[in-house]
């Protein structure tokens, strides 16, 4: 027999209120920012996280052309894609991205590939990731407040 203090807790749709949070992603390192948005896209930093419920925040990132990496990986980091016909296959460094028209998509993909895989509600999360490469954002109405992810770690800001 279980008691009422003993019953699990599940997240019911109606239950969530999203938070919007704002990141600055300057001279952040990418793979630490990336794990630490895909955890606020999935919600896992509530302790009201059900795993089948979009219970995440909406989270907006400015300065995304900024961002940093550690060691070489801004000139090793190499990104695939493949057109569809043979010998399609396509690859760009990061460094060439950073500096093209659309910096963002770095960010992007990194957090992408941390999220859960293929799943309808992995792309719903995914549409909360607001990704800006420079310092303004279209998103001032809805007051989002501003998460400090270098405090959060030395090791989260690049150093020198």
């Amino acid at each position: 027999m279980q008691t009422e203090a003993s019953k699990t807790y599940n997240t019911k749709p109606a239950d969530i209120e999203k938070k919007w949070v704002l990141i600055d992603a300057e001279k952040l390192v990418v793979g630490r920012l990336a794990s630490i948005i895909a955890l606020r896209l999935r919600g896992k930093h509530l302790p009201t996280f059900t795993p089948h419920v979009d219970d995440g925040d909406h989270v907006v990132v400015i300065n995304a052309e900024k961002v940093a990496f550690t060691g070489r990986k801004r000139e090793k980091q190499t990104y695939y894609k493949h057109t569809g016909y043979p010998g399609g296959l396509k690859s760009v460094t990061a460094d060439k991205v950073l500096e093209g028209r659309f910096p963002e998509r770095v960010l992007h993909k990194a957090v992408e590939r941390m999220m859960p895989k293929e799943s309808p509600l992995a792309r719903r999360q995914m549409k909360h990731l607001h990704i800006y490469a420079g310092s303004e954002h279209p998103h001032e109405a809805q007051k989002p407040e501003v998460l400090d992810v270098a405090a959060m770690n030395a090791k989260n800001t690049l150093r020198g």
